[in-house]
């Protein structure tokens, strides 16, 4: 009879009995191991094992069957384990599955069954301790990560100046090493110098001291490095009179052998000429005082030309800095100008938008709109002197995506209507939506001037001439206007007109939406 193969990659023992939250019957139990079943198999002699345990006892081939001979019902070949003859024991995998478990770690309140056990919470529990691979020791599953990150003794870190990587415990002796570890300098007070580049800063800090150049000759200052080329220019006279008395005990030697001399004139050149006695004498004093006469100069050289240098620097750091600042100007300058264009691009989108919230303020989608016009007067006069003779109203529409309209008025007249009547047009606009639409425009289109008190409203109506190109599919922003030029007659508007009540007008426009 074919067995089912008992390849199981990556199975383990059985399951702890105390898992268990009821009592575990014998049945349940692997032979090998002694805790509950995990994926059993079941052995020709009817014996069940886990099938970790199973393939180790069958691993250096067949074994007799230990619970056999303590049960003394051994009998072979019955008896014999063979991994050729066992079979996985589905029912009681089964039958397992279903009992109830509990979690075995301290704190740890979950419950459910064996089946969700092994898949969900075994080897999974927050609560579970378990070994750190590097220092290891114990600690909580849900604890691991933390301790991995900021507790491990043995954890690796790169250092966040120079980036190379060490342990943990050697962290401070790097500290002490790392050429990028930030020092501070104590004169200063400059913060997170580099290690390797402070002993350039304390030689180039202005705040740190040193000795005057001409400490040789007993200057005894001790000045910042800053104020050291302002300490040579105002103590100057100063330094003078503590070379003049080196420069004078080398002088006078080489005066008194000169005194024992004679000059004689020869071609315009004073020349000396030694006296023929006692020049022994003279001559082995002489080059002892021109050597320190010669030291003295080379001193004050030096100090000169370290002047000069400091000089040339000074100005070539302030050369460089001119040429940063202008190329820092000019960066602003461009930056101001893209600035600006970005301002005026923002005010043409802002005028845009408060356009479009004007619009949607008074916006309907039924076919019927009320305009109402304030300051009636100024804009009459505005009319009237030809500044704004048209005004168009806010746009409206028959429908969320039907025809989109617009009323234009002339409050000084147009056409036949100038000078003597209101003229009031009904304007078809361009639409989102006008491909879906029927054209050309057909509706009928009623306009009102609105009597305030309710009475007697001033209506005008009519229906479109479908060949004109007023109510075809507008190609441009808006179709050209067409209604009444002479729609009210601007006598009725004088005096206590009931339509021009607090400078204020109303008209109104009803399109008939019919067959729509």
């Amino acid at each position: 009879m074919a067995r089912i193969s008992l390849d199981c990659p990556n199975s383990l023992p059985g399951i702890p009995l105390s898992v268990l939250s009821v009592p575990m019957e014998n049945k349940y139990k692997c032979q090998q191991c002694l805790q509950v079943l995990r994926k059993p198999v079941q052995a020709q002699c009817g014996h069940r094992f886990c099938v970790h345990c199973f393939k180790l006892l069958t691993s250096a081939g067949p074994k007799p069957c230990e619970a056999c001979r303590q049960e003394e019902i051994y009998e072979e070949p019955m008896s014999i384990l063979n991994s050729n003859e066992a079979f996985p024991d589905n029912a009681a995998g089964r039958e397992i599955a279903s009992l109830p478990a509990r979690c075995l770690n301290q704190d740890c309140s979950w419950t459910g069954s064996i089946k969700d056990y092994e898949a969900q919470h075994e080897g999974r529990c927050e609560y579970e301790r378990v070994q750190c691979e590097a220092c290891q020791a114990s600690v909580l599953r849900r604890d691991k990560e933390r301790h991995n990150e900021r507790e491990c003794e043995a954890r690796t870190l790169n250092c966040k100046y120079c980036k190379v990587t060490f342990n943990f415990k050697d962290i401070k002796a790097h500290d002490e090493i790392c050429v990028k570890f930030p020092l501070q300098c104590k004169d200063c007070g400059k913060k997170k110098i580099p290690r390797e580049k402070f002993n350039d800063h304390i030689k180039s800090c202005a705040k740190s001291k040193s000795a005057c150049p001409f400490g040789e000759v007993g200057c005894k200052t001790v000045i910042e490095n800053g104020k050291l080329s302002d300490h040579e220019h105002g103590s100057t006279m100063e330094h003078l009179r503590l070379l003049l008395p080196m420069v004078l005990s080398m002088s006078r030697p080489h005066a008194e052998a000169l005194g024992s001399g004679e000059w004689q004139e020869d071609s315009g050149l004073g020349l000396y000429r030694a006296p023929e006695e006692g020049s022994g004498a003279a001559a082995g004093t002489q080059p002892v005082d021109l050597e320190k006469k010669v030291n003295a100069l080379e001193n004050i050289v030096c100090v000169l030309n370290r002047e000069v240098e400091r000089s040339s620097l000074t100005l070539e750091a302030f050369a460089h800095q001119h040429r940063l600042d202008q190329e820092k100007i000019e960066n602003l300058s461009n930056r101001v100008r893209q600035l600006e264009r970005t301002v005026t691009m923002r005010d043409l989108q802002l005028s845009e938008t408060e356009q479009l919230v004007r619009e949607l303020q008074h916006c309907t989608y039924d076919g019927i709109f009320v305009w109402k016009i304030t300051d009636f007067s100024r804009r009459r006069q505005e009319a009237v002197g030809g500044r704004t003779p048209a005004m168009f109203s806010p746009a409206f529409y028959s429908s969320k995506y039907g025809y989109k309209m617009c009323l234009r008025l002339y409050l000084n007249g147009d056409g036949t209507g100038r000078g003597t009547h209101l003229s009031l047009f009904f304007v078809v606009m361009r639409g989102k939506c006008d491909a879906l639409l029927k054209w050309p425009f057909s509706q009928k289109v009623t306009l009102m001037l609105l009597d305030q008190n309710n009475r007697e409203h001033i209506i005008d109506a009519f229906r479109p001439d479908i060949t004109s190109t007023s109510f075809q599919r507008p190609i441009s922003e808006m179709n050209i206007a067409s209604g009444c030029p002479l729609f009210c007659p601007l006598a009725k508007l004088a005096g206590k007109s009931p339509y021009l009540r607090d400078d204020t007008i109303f008209i109104k426009a009803i399109v008939d939406l019919t067959g729509l």
